[in-house]
């Protein structure tokens, strides 16, 4: 019942199945909520309104009234200095990239921060974060430094992943960041498992900390939620209880393809009531507002009473890579959410209340420049990895076949890579 209450301060709230229809599963919303049970389901719209429905041509919807919860001044300058750690990053990358220290594909962040932001920095060190290919700043959110991500997306020995990793696959064990996956979906049930493992230590082990369950984020995109992991892994979680908040970072764009051709209803906090489970829908552009959603659902997980789809309306600001020329969406939609920018709102917003000066904003943005220039030179001087880390981590006994007959990694043979691109 605190859900409800919480949810619904700063968010569209959907109720699990059982609590809408009277079962055992869940308990029914209390009185003085303003959401009633539904007797009839209600006429499916044949424009999805309630997902960027100010930029849908003919529609010219009013703003809603902000609702933010407060934050002191501490926590507000956390969460501008995260949030701009994450954009001057990733704007670097992009000029890394096109100066060719960077290779592969490589997804940007921009206009996203407030997600990420909004719920990493309520995590303990214990907690667990899974990702997607888009994950520099999952990474960054979660206390990798940036030194060791921007090494990796240089392919640095010196990296999180010793540069075996790259821009889709960030991991770092000491972190708790198990990983960014490139293939959409694949992600969900590693972090299932997480959450899992998490569950099985608290009641077989008893190896909980004082604050509960440790919690699981798994961060995936819109495009993912026609995949069947995603099902499979809500059915479980809820089946179990397990500590997950699965939070869909809805872009509205799953590469060239807009969200709303792409599923049968649009609304995706929707389908975690169908599992038992709390669906919200939150605006992705205030991370005051993911903020205040975040803190209930991994305080749900925490207290043992199961997970929460998260829905996160935002938007990117870049294509889906840095090889896409974006010229898919139209001109007046990213105008729109350019306008909205989370970094620019937040910093109106905290000097608006008198929490910081803007000279102070300031400063804290001139350090995230040095801290990122010296990320871009720590990465650039590191070196690269030897050949013999070729086949490390690949095979569980690499004598088959990553060890010739002298005893020494076939890598190391001079031979090894003619004709392919030098490692």
């Amino acid at each position: 019942m605190a859900a409800a209450s919480s949810f619904t301060a700063a968010a569209k709230f959907l109720a699990p199945v059982a609590a809408r229809s009277g079962g055992d599963r869940a308990p029914p919303l209390p009185a003085s909520s303003s959401f009633r049970p539904r007797r009839k389901p209600a006429p499916r719209l044949r424009t999805a309104l309630a997902v960027s429905s100010d930029v849908l041509p003919g529609n010219k919807a009013a703003p809603a009234a902000a609702a933010h919860s407060a934050v002191t001044r501490e926590e507000a300058l956390e969460l501008y200095e995260d949030m701009v750690l994450g954009r001057i990053f990733e704007d670097m990358c992009a000029q890394m990239y096109y100066r060719g220290k960077m290779f592969g594909f490589v997804h940007l962040y921009n206009g996203q921060e407030a997600v990420s932001t909004g719920f990493i920095k309520l995590l303990n060190q214990s907690d667990c974060v899974v990702s997607t290919y888009r994950d520099h700043v999952h990474a960054l959110s979660k206390g990798v430094p940036a030194r060791s991500v921007m090494a990796e997306l240089f392919g640095k020995a010196t990296g999180c992943c010793r540069g075996q990793g790259g821009s889709m696959h960030m991991f770092s064990a000491p972190h708790n960041l198990l990983g960014g996956f490139a293939f959409i979906g694949e992600g969900i049930p590693v972090a299932t498992g997480a959450a899992f493992a998490a569950k099985y230590r608290h009641e077989v082990l008893k190896e909980s900390g004082p604050d509960g369950l440790d919690v699981t984020l798994a961060f995936f995109g819109d495009g993912t939620c026609n995949n069947g992991q995603f099902f499979e892994c809500l059915n479980m979680a809820q089946l179990w209880k397990l500590p997950i908040v699965f939070v869909v970072e809805n872009n509205l764009w799953a590469i060239g393809m807009s969200h709303l051709r792409a599923t049968s209803d649009p609304e995706i906090y929707k389908k975690g009531p169908a599992f038992g489970m709390p669906g919200v829908h939150v605006d992705g552009m205030d991370v005051l507002k993911v903020r205040e959603v975040a803190k209930e659902a991994i305080e749900r997980a925490r207290r043992g009473e199961g997970p929460t789809l998260v829905e996160c309306e935002t938007y990117r600001f870049r294509g889906h890579s840095l090889a896409d020329p974006d010229e898919l969406r139209k001109p007046d939609e990213k105008s729109h959410y350019a306008a909205r920018d989370p970094v620019t709102a937040l910093k109106k917003y905290i000097i608006e209340q008198n929490l910081a000066t803007e000279s102070e904003l300031k400063s804290i943005e001139k350090n995230i420049d040095d801290v990122v220039e010296e990320a871009v030179d720590f990465a650039d001087a590191s070196p690269l990895p030897p050949r013999s880390q070729l086949l490390e981590n690949v095979f569980s006994d690499p004598k088959g076949f990553g060890i010739g007959p002298d005893g020494k990694y076939r890598c190391e043979d001079p031979l090894f890579t003619q004709g392919t691109a030098q490692v």
